[in-house]
C-alpha cells in the first residue's frame, strides 16, 4: 500500500471523509473515477508499418466543473498512478477553489521514438477519438509528462475541425499564438513561492535569510529557487537527476541554470572534473540534499523520495511539496511527530492548474490578460486558499496541513454535490 498511489489516495480520502462526516454516498462516488475511457489508435508509421497504440482518459469527478488534468505520453503507463493523479487533480482544483473536477490520461508510447510527423498524426488521432468525451464544458486536458504546448495546439486544431469552429478552450497549456496564457511557464514555481510566503506569515517567520534546498532543477524547481532567492531566502542546494550542488553561502539560481545549459551538468560552475572549489560549492547526491541542515526543503522532482527510512534524518523545519506525492504515508506520520511542517502538494503546486483555469477563462470569455494581471490574480487566489487551509487546520485541531487541505477540498465538493448526481 505504501507505494501504490491509488490505494494511498483512497486511504487519504477515507481518513478525511471520516473526520469531516462526509455523506457515504458522496464518499462512494469519489472512491472510484466516474469513467475510464480507452481508445485504440492504429497508425501508419513512416516506414509503412501499421502500429496500434493505446490511449486513455480517466475522468475522476466533475462535481465542481469540467474534468481537468494532463495527458502524458509514456511507455509504462500505470493505471493505478493515473487514477491517483486524476483523484489528486479533483482535490487540487477544489482546494484552490476553481470550477474544475479531476482527470488524467495519455498514450502508452515513447514519443522520443517517433518522428515529428508520427507524433503529430498520433496526437490528432487521439483528439479525434476523444472528441465526444472532451470539450470546454466537459473535460479540459493539458500537457503532462512528455507532452508540450505544440502537441496541445495540434489537438486543439483537430478538435476545432471536428466541431466545426475554433475552440481554444478545449485544452490548456497551449502556445501563446494558439490562445495560451501569459505566465504559464513560471506559474507552478511562482505559485509555490506565494503559498510558502503566505504560510511563513501564518507561522510568524520572515523569509529573509532562511536557507532552502531544492531537489529537482527542472522548470518548477528552477522557478521556485529563483523566486525564493529574489525574496531574500538563501538557496544553498539544488539537484537534478544526475547530481546536486551545495553552496553554503547561497547560490544564484539563474547563473547555475545558465552554467548547466552551457556545460551540461549542474556543478559546472563549481567543479572541474572531481576537483571542486570548496568555498563556492561541493557536489552532493539527491539523498544528501534531503538531509541538509536547512530551514526549508523543497522536493520538486519525483514521488516517494521521503520515506520511513530517511524521514527521521530530515533537518528542515518546513517542507514545501512541489512534486506530486514526494512523501510516503509512513514518512508523513514520522515528520508530524518531529514537528516538521509539511505544506502539501495539492496546495503547494496548484499554481499551474490555477493558471490553466485563467487560460480557459480567457479563452471562454475572449479576453487577454497581461503577465502582471495573471500573476496578481494568482497571488490573490493562492494567498486566500493558503489562509483557508490554515483556518481549517485550526478548526479540526490535531490535523496536519495535508489533512486540512483535503478536508477543505472535500467540503467544497460536498457543498456543490447533489444527491443522486
Amino acid at each position: 500500500m505504501e507505494n501504490n498511489p491509488w490505494q494511498r489516495a483512497q486511504k487519504q480520502l477515507e481518513k478525511i471523509a471520516k473526520a469531516i462526516n462526509l455523506p457515504p454516498l458522496l464518499l462512494a462516488r469519489l472512491h472510484e473515477p466516474d469513467r475510464t475511457i480507452t481508445v485504440s489508435l492504429p497508425m501508419k508509421m513512416d516506414n509503412g508499418d501499421i502500429k496500434i497504440f493505446s490511449g486513455f482518459r480517466v475522468q475522476h469527478n466533475n462535481i465542481l466543473g469540467p474534468y481537468k488534468g494532463g495527458l502524458r505520453y509514456h511507455p509504462q503507463v500505470n493505471m493505478d498512478e493515473v487514477r491517483a493523479l486524476a483523484f489528486w487533480m479533483s482535490m487540487k482544483c477544489a482546494v484552490v477553489d476553481i470550477p474544475f473536477g479531476g482527470g488524467k490520461g495519455g498514450i502508452t508510447v515513447n514519443p522520443k521514438e517517433l518522428s515529428e510527423r508520427e507524433l503529430r498524426d498520433l496526437s490528432k488521432l487521439f483528439a479525434r477519438r476523444l472528441a465526444t468525451a472532451i470539450g470546454p464544458t466537459i473535460d479540459v486536458p493539458a500537457p503532462d509528462v512528455n507532452t508540450n504546448p505544440t502537441i496541445m495546439a495540434w489537438m486543439v486544431e483537430e478538435y476545432s475541425k471536428i466541431v466545426g469552429k475554433k475552440t481554444p478552450a478545449v485544452i490548456t497549456g497551449k502556445p501563446l499564438t494558439a490562445g495560451g496564457s501569459q505566465g504559464r511557464t513560471e506559474a507552478t514555481g511562482l505559485g509555490g513561492s506565494y503559498v510558502l510566503f503566505s504560510a511563513l506569515k501564518r507561522l510568524k517567520k520572515s523569509p529573509k535569510g532562511l536557507t532552502v534546498a531544492v531537489q529537482g532543477f527542472g522548470n518548477v524547481g528552477y522557478y521556485i529557487a529563483l523566486y525564493l532567492e529574489q525574496a531574500g531566502m538563501k538557496v544553498v542546494a539544488v539537484s537534478d537527476s544526475k547530481e546536486g550542488i551545495y553552496v553554503k553561502d547561497g547560490l544564484n539560481p539563474q547563473m547555475t541554470l545558465e552554467c548547466k545549459q552551457k556545460k551540461g551538468y549542474l556543478s559546472g560552475c563549481y567543479c572541474v572534473g572531481s576537483v571542486c572549489d570548496l568555498n563556492r560549492g561541493r557536489k552532493i547526491t539527491n539523498d544528501e540534499l534531503l538531509e541538509l541542515p536547512v530551514d526549508v526543503l523543497v522536493p520538486a522532482a519525483l514521488e516517494n523520495v521521503i520515506t520511513k527510512d530517511n524521514a527521521g534524518k530530515i533537518k528542515a523545519k518546513v517542507i514545501l511539496e512541489m512534486a506530486n506525492g514526494p512523501i510516503t504515508t509512513e514518512a508523513d506520520t514520522l515528520l508530524k511527530k518531529n514537528n516538521v511542517i509539511v505544506i502539501p502538494d495539492i496546495l503547494a503546486n496548484s499554481g499551474g492548474v490555477c493558471t490553466s483555469y485563467f487560460e480557459w477563462y480567457q479563452n471562454v470569455h475572449k479576453k487577454k490578460w497581461t503577465k502582471k494581471q495573471v500573476f496578481t490574480k494568482l497571488q490573490t487566489q493562492l494567498e486566500k486558499v493558503t489562509t483557508e487551509v490554515f483556518t481549517t487546520q485550526k478548526k479540526y485541531k490535531d490535523m496536519s496541513l495535508r489533512d486540512a487541505a483535503y478536508a477543505l477540498a472535500l467540503k467544497r465538493i460536498q457543498k456543490s454535490w447533489k444527491q443522486g448526481s
